[in-house]
């Protein structure tokens, strides 16, 4: 006997001995006069039992047919489909007219012993509030993953996320590299424009750890990396997080796309990145339909992209002309 049904039954003690009465036993059950009545002849009938709901033990109304439970095994049990979460793997079924419901999936895999429960919740942290208008802030980050599941050798997706609508553009690149950081970038302004900041980790493409030069040093200007200083020319802030939680957003949908993506180009047979990068063209509009938010603010806060786009996107340095009108390059170049 459950909580519930102990206090009736302690109750229904009470009636007997007149102490309460059955009018105020419906006023400590919380039902009508007539219910009662019927909680007491079936106390009377059946003993304890009689105080059992009807319906324990039967299968509820709405439960699916066991076909269509099992059709989330099923699919489960394919090779392409085996590491899909519940989520997805729903998903993936309505795909085939087969509707069922994420967390009846979840438990079904839970009970045949396929999916396990994640661990306890991690360690608390301060939320940051997000930005109010869309194209306040956009967070910037590489994500290093064997995203073709050894088809090819492993790449980088640099991936970027609207701090106030959760909005996605990614691309993939070899490596997380200035080229991949401008590339990124310029996809995303060419959509929307400037954002107001930039929210990254700590690389060194972001950060410089060099001291600064003798020109540097008296106008007080710290040294900034090819990076820090386009977005200085483009007048977009660098922030620079103390950790990875304070760019979190950025980091749970590095970890959605690593759920996500990698199946979906598995099941597209993709292993080349100029295949992916138009394949994840068309994917990210559905994936940011379903998981975009709506901003606090209606305002844009974008601003349009400049002509000297591609010039501030560039490599620059500082070289002297010589005698010659020659200038020295690299490991003793001259151009």
């Amino acid at each position: 006997m459950n909580r519930r049904e102990r206090e009736r039954l302690k109750i229904m003690d009470g009636v007997k001995r007149k102490q309460p009465t059955l009018a105020q036993a419906s006023e400590l059950l919380g039902v009508c006069y007539r219910q009662t009545k019927r909680i007491w002849s079936r106390c009377q009938e059946q003993g304890e039992a009689g105080l059992a709901h009807r319906l324990r033990g039967r299968p509820g109304p709405r439960r699916k047919p066991h076909a269509v439970r099992g059709a989330a095994l099923a699919m489960h049990e394919e090779p392409k489909c085996a590491d899909f979460g519940p989520t997805l793997l729903a998903e993936h079924l309505e795909r085939r007219k087969i509707r069922v419901d994420h967390e009846t999936a979840r438990r079904r895999l839970i009970a045949e012993g396929k999916w396990t429960v994640r661990g306890g919740r991690p360690k608390h942290r301060q939320w940051r509030p997000r930005r109010a208008c869309f194209g306040q802030m956009a967070q910037l980050d590489g994500s290093h993953h064997d995203w073709f599941e050894g088809r090819r050798e492993p790449c980088v997706l640099m991936a970027m996320v609207e701090d106030a609508t959760n909005w996605v553009w990614a691309q993939f690149f070899e490596a997380e590299t200035t080229h991949a950081g401008y590339e990124a970038l310029e996809g995303w302004i060419k959509q929307h424009g400037l954002p107001g900041s930039l929210y990254v980790d700590r690389d060194s493409i972001y950060r410089c750890e060099g001291q600064a030069t003798i020109a540097e040093e008296p106008a007080g200007r710290k040294p900034r990396t090819q990076f820090g200083r386009a977005m200085d020319q483009l007048g977009v802030e660098l922030i620079l997080a103390r950790s990875p939680q304070a760019k979190g957003r950025v980091e749970r949908i590095n970890g959605a796309l690593q759920e996500r993506l990698v199946e979906e180009l598995r099941l597209a047979g993709i292993s080349d990145l100029e295949s992916a990068n138009r394949f994840l063209r068309r994917w990210l509009r559905g994936f940011n339909r379903r998981f975009e938010r709506v901003a606090a603010s209606e305002h844009d806060a974008h601003r349009p992209a400049p002509r000297q786009l591609k010039e501030a996107l560039s490599w620059e340095d500082t070289r002297v002309a010589q005698a010659d009108w020659t200038v020295a390059w690299g490991a003793g170049g001259i151009s």
